[in-house]
This record gives C-alpha cells, sequence and structure tokens, in this order.
C-alpha cells in the first residue's frame, strides 16, 4: 500500500497539528540557542499548508509535496523557510508524477529532501543542525525498507525512530552552523529546534501511515 495525493494531504494535516502543539517547546529551543522564532514560524507555515490544502487537494503527491514546498519558502522565516521549502521541493521532485508513493519513492524523497536541504544549508553530520536528525533518518529508511515484506508505514516509523535519536544526539554537540554557532561551547548542552522538528514532522507522518 502507497500513499496517494490525499494520504500525503493527510499526514501534512497530521504534521501541522504536532507542530502546533508543541509551538512554546520548539521556542524556547530556538530561544536558548537562536533567536527564537522556529516555533512561531514553522506553525504559520504549516497552518497555511493546511489553508492551502483546504481550498484543493493536488493531484499527485509530488504536487502535494510542491505545494507545502512553496508555502514553507513563502511564509516561514529566519532559515527554516528556504530549508524545509528545498527538502520538500526536493522530495517532490523525486516523486514525479506518480499517483501513489510505495517504499522505494519514500526513501527517495527522504534521500532527496537531505540531499536539498545539506545542498542548501551546506551543514554535515555533527554540526548540530536538522542534517542530524534527517541523515540517520534516510539510513534507517533504507535499511527498513530492504527488510522483507516492508510497508511505508514501517520505513517511515523507522525513519521517525532514528531522526528521534539523532535530534537527541545534538545535545552534547557544539554549533557549528547558523546563528547558534555563534555561541561556540556555550550552544553545548541544547537541544537544536530544527533536529527538534524534524523529528516530530517525521514522527507525525509515520503515525499517519499507520
Amino acid at each position: 500500500m502507497g500513499c496517494t495525493a490525499q494520504g500525503i494531504a493527510d499526514a501534512l494535516r497530521a504534521a501541522a497539528g504536532v507542530i502546533g502543539r508543541h509551538r512554546v517547546e520548539l521556542i524556547d529551543l530556538d530561544r536558548a540557542i537562536g533567536d527564537g522564532d522556529h516555533g512561531e514560524n514553522m506553525n504559520r507555515g504549516f497552518a497555511a499548508i493546511v489553508s492551502a490544502l483546504d481550498s484543493k487537494v493536488p493531484e499527485n503527491p509530488g504536487a502535494v509535496l510542491k505545494l507545502a514546498a512553496t508555502t514553507l519558502i513563502s511564509k516561514v522565516g529566519g532559515a527554516a523557510g528556504p530549508l524545509y521549502g528545498t527538502g520538500f521541493l526536493r522530495a517532490a521532485t523525486a516523486t514525479g508524477t506518480m499517483s501513489e508513493v510505495d517504499t522505494s519513492g519514500v526513501v527517495a524523497a527522504l534521500r532527496a529532501a537531505l540531499e536539498g536541504v545539506q545542498a542548501r544549508g551546506k551543514a554535515v553530520a555533527g554540526d548540530k543542525t536538522m542534517v542530524d536528525a534527517l541523515l540517520p533518518a534516510v539510513a534507517a529508511a533504507e535499511a527498513a525498507a530492504g527488510s522483507p515484506g516492508a510497508d511505508v508505514a514501517a520505513v517511515l516509523r523507522a525513519a521517525a525512530d532514528a531522526a528521534a535519536k539523532g535530534a537527541e544526539s545534538t545535545v552534547d554537540l557544539v554549533a557549528r552552523k547558523g546563528r547558534a554557532s555563534y555561541l561556540g561551547q556555550r550552544s553545548a548542552g541544547h537541544l537544536d529546534p530544527g533536529a527538534r522538528s524534524t523529528a516530530l514532522i517525521l514522527d507525525a507522518l509515520a503515525q499517519e501511515a499507520r
């Protein structure tokens, strides 16, 4: 069973709900090592995605992801808008015009999103960014997709669990990218807000795919 346009639209709505519920947490995380606007920006962006989807759900999964991308780029300020927007846009390109995304399509979309984020932000593992959640998520998704009988839900669950662990790993890291890097050693001891929001979104997608 794959993901249809409606299924991805529902998953994005679920992600919007999760971001909304964790808005204050993301604000607080970003206030500790950034400028404090990550939670508000992400909540505004995902609320705008829901509003756009309420008007019309695009005809295929790729078009839904492209809608999410363009909405985030236009509505989310700071670094998150371009990074998330690029990730969703690359995922949209990877899925193309297929009417349903299977396990290999999900892996391709996640891999493309990661590559887009890295191309845009120039971050690598250990820089204390959303890449520290995305890298293990993609690796786990690829491994899960290779298991006999794996379905989309299993692949997304593996990705989400790995992203959560990756996000937690940022606590001990010293930031080398973004506004947090200005703090130097003082950035250690704090969870990266972008990694946290990445993990939250992937968990919402996995929950919706069950």
